[in-house]
């Protein structure tokens, strides 16, 4: 199956690969997705977490594969069988798993996906980012990174790297976030306040940050309120390549300074980020990278007024 990714940026689309797991719909963003292979061999590891079905070596790559039927709570008793594998790639780790069909690929809006709200996503535990209304039934986009993270915390932010950039003064330099995770959010806000950057203006998605930066370009006060954005790439309503295409062609906002932070740094990713002129790309574990590209591109900027 062909998984390659939209040619063009900046478009608010994406490409969900659509598969079942215990009968139900769901999705994966195929930025995400390197290949699909059947089900094979896999070599159980002793002591691991119930959730990782063990190992497998395809071309001399090991990659750890994950049980979603255990890790989403259905039962592995019914009968049904798991016969392919969805092998990732996201947060600079390669990890497969396991579902009973891939069902095909689907083109769709950003604006389309619809945010779950509390009662499907209670903040914190929740890993679905979005939902996908077709006209047979419902697919929920699953939140890839956060089961991986529950299974395997070692993988989430690196905040032990900000203990390298030792004593940092407070600062109330403006920045702005996009980022539609909560939980990323939190720990983002409180890896900035910890390296100095205490003004932080977080909002959910794209288009709520593109909002904002309208409303300081219309009150002639962007530089005042915001001297960088750092933004996600997946989001609903407008995603990262959206909003870095819409400041960078706006004569009075295309001087920010635009950090991309994003489980999706891959050799593809970055060529559509550097067509659309995104300043720096970083992994999302790479918290003290990114607190780094801040500190130079501001004072880049500073030195450059």
């Amino acid at each position: 199956m062909d998984t390659n990714i939209l040619l063009e940026s900046g478009t608010n689309e994406l490409e969900v690969l659509e598969f079942t797991v215990a009968g139900n719909h769901y999705g994966i963003n195929v930025a995400k997705v390197r290949e699909i292979l059947p089900m094979t061999d896999i070599t159980p590891v002793p002591n691991s977490h119930p959730c990782i079905e063990g190992i497998f070596m395809p071309r001399d790559t090991i990659i750890t594969a994950i049980n979603l039927v255990k890790t989403l709570g259905f039962s592995t008793e019914d009968g049904r069988k798991s016969d392919m594998l969805i092998i990732t790639n996201f947060n600079n780790l390669n990890i497969a798993f396991d579902v009973e069909q891939v069902l095909g690929i689907h083109r769709v809006s950003w604006s389309d996906i619809v945010k779950p709200d509390a009662t499907v996503n209670a903040p914190g535990v929740g890993i679905a980012t979005g939902i996908i209304k077709k006209t047979e039934h419902l697919i929920i986009v699953l939140d890839f990174e956060r089961i991986v993270e529950e299974i395997c915390p070692e993988t989430s932010l690196k905040v032990s790297e900000l203990e390298l950039l030792g004593e940092r003064e407070r600062n109330d330099i403006p920045i702005i976030l996009a980022e539609d995770s909560q939980m990323l959010t939190k720990l983002i806000a409180d890896s900035l306040a910890h390296a100095g950057y205490i003004n932080l203006h977080h909002f959910s998605n794209g288009q709520e940050a593109w909002e904002y930066l309208l409303e300081l370009k219309k009150n002639n006060g962007v530089d005042y309120g915001a001297k960088c954005v750092i933004t996600d790439i997946e989001m609903p309503q407008m995603d990262g390549h959206r909003l870095i295409r819409l400041i960078k062609n706006d004569e009075a906002l295309k001087h920010l300074p635009i950090l991309v932070f994003s489980s999706l740094i891959n050799d593809d990713m970055k060529r559509k980020g550097e067509s659309l002129g995104a300043d720096a790309q970083i992994s999302k574990p790479e918290i003290g990278q990114l607190v780094r590209s801040i500190d130079n591109l501001i004072v880049n900027a500073a030195a450059a007024e």
